[in-house]
């Protein structure tokens, strides 16, 4: 454990440098302008409104595209560059780097995105909601972050293949599919939150809601972790991608 937590300090410091930290401003400012927005919604009470608004803009653009800066960043973002030499002529296990750099990513995106959602809770006039919300974020974002690294290990065009997981797997499957959303981080995030939560208009038949799905969040966490230390233990360093 001591060699994850210094793994993870030094992810920090690495891989998020300050630009890269306040490009972190943006999905943060996005998450509170959504909460403004829930004031011009007319979607019965304060609570439906807010709920309206966090489907399409909290759980759906906010999320993935702020884990996806921070999940790139872990891994993809090294391994492209052909800086991964470094971390890898570590005398470490693989999965302590992997663990290590999760966990730096993971703290991140719940700061960062778990307090800003909260705060659009506030800004909404629903602070009630705000606590359940921040919980269902931050989980959300650990499954995100694992995803993300994941795909670092796996491929040098991860963001081609993130986005195409978020926007064809998520939004697209995941909406006509039960079966692909309850794997899904997104999902299983605002599923998270309705169980949490009287927001009945997020409520998906077919899916787990509540701490079931913060259970299976942690399980696609899991697996994906798993995946990615297996696969940064057989991966081929190369030079700077072209």
């Amino acid at each position: 454990m001591t060699a994850v937590v210094h793994t993870a300090r030094y992810a920090a410091r690495a891989c998020l440098p300050r630009r890269r930290r306040l490009g972190l401003l943006l999905p943060g400012l996005g998450a509170l302008l959504f909460g403004m927005l829930a004031h011009v919604v007319d979607a019965g009470t304060a609570e439906e409104s807010f709920a309206a608004v966090a489907t399409v803009g909290l759980f759906a653009i906010v999320l993935p595209i702020g884990c996806l800066v921070i999940g790139d960043a872990m891994l993809g973002t090294e391994v492209r560059g052909g800086t991964l030499h470094f971390t890898w002529l570590s005398p470490v296990p693989r999965w302590t780097i992997v663990a290590g750099r999760w966990a730096a990513g993971t703290i991140a995106a719940s700061l960062v995105l778990g307090t800003a959602c909260a705060l659009a809770a506030v800004v909404a006039g629903v602070p009630g909601v705000a606590p359940p919300l921040f919980l269902a974020i931050s989980a959300g974002s650990a499954a995100y972050v694992a995803l993300f690294i994941m795909l670092g290990a796996i491929t040098r065009r991860a963001v081609v293949w993130s986005l195409g997981v978020v926007v064809l797997g998520e939004r697209l499957l995941g909406a006509a599919l039960d079966g692909v959303a309850q794997l899904s981080p997104g999902w299983l995030s605002r599923t998270a939150f309705t169980g949490l939560t009287d927001a009945t208009d997020l409520f998906r038949a077919g899916v787990p809601d509540g701490w079931a799905a913060i259970g299976r969040l942690a399980l696609v966490t899991a697996i994906c972790l798993a995946v990615a230390a297996w696969r940064l233990s057989s991966l081929r360093l190369a030079g700077r991608s072209e």
